[in-house]
């Protein structure tokens, strides 16, 4: 799937999620990191001291171990993952979760690496966006395409409230919710008093954490 992909789509900087982000974190991990420009982006601004990244794609791996303090390549729902249990302060999962086979358990695999009082930030298409709606409802059409909602890697599809349920499992608070607009979305979204604002969102952007001890 890599060489199908844009040529930047594993080398993205998610700035859309500083937002949520907390003012520092001494140690980050980014699951799905591909090509590491987020982490590494974050880690010259300042935002963390040290980031590692966990990616399955060779390539991105490849140039994505040339950037971080740390790589893993290889599966996440796979591997047992070599960090210290409580050892990490900011985890990024970007695009990733809808992905796997079971979320629910490598999201829980992934929280119990987060020191207590540790943020996780998640992104997750939003499947009740009217992008998907219209052509389904109105056209009979749900087309998987090479990215976006319906990129046809994609294997789970969430709503803001299965994809608040899916983070709430995993043990963590939520404490942030965002919807990603994008930028006609977000006009439209003011004209109508945000009254729209889960249908006109692309992503749900989450920010939980793991209670301190």
């Amino acid at each position: 799937m890599y060489d199908t992909k844009d040529p930047t789509y594993y080398d993205r900087v998610r700035r859309e999620v500083l937002p949520l982000l907390p003012a520092a974190a001494d140690r980050l991990l980014d699951i799905g990191c591909g090509e590491g420009a987020t982490a590494a982006y974050l880690k010259k601004q300042g935002l963390c001291r040290w980031a590692a990244g966990v990616e399955s794609f060779p390539e991105a791996a490849r140039i994505a171990a040339s950037r971080l303090d740390r790589l893993v390549e290889g599966d996440v729902e796979a591997m047992d993952l070599p960090f210290d249990a409580g050892s990490i302060d900011l985890i990024l999962c970007l695009d990733v979760l809808e992905h796997l086979v079971d979320p629910w358990a490598t999201l829980r695999k992934v929280a119990a690496l987060l020191a207590p009082g540790g943020t996780l930030v998640a992104s997750i298409p939003n499947v009740r966006s009217l992008k998907v709606l219209g052509p389904l409802v109105f056209l009979g059409r749900w087309d998987y395409r090479e990215e976006g909602i319906l990129d046809r890697t994609h294997l789970r599809f969430f709503t803001r409230a299965s994809a608040v349920r899916l983070i709430e499992s995993a043990g963590l608070t939520i404490r942030r919710i965002e919807p990603y607009h994008g930028r006609y979305a977000r006009i439209l979204n003011t004209a109508t008093l945000t009254l729209f604002s889960e249908f006109l969102a692309t992503q749900h952007m989450i920010a939980a954490t793991r209670t301190a001890a």
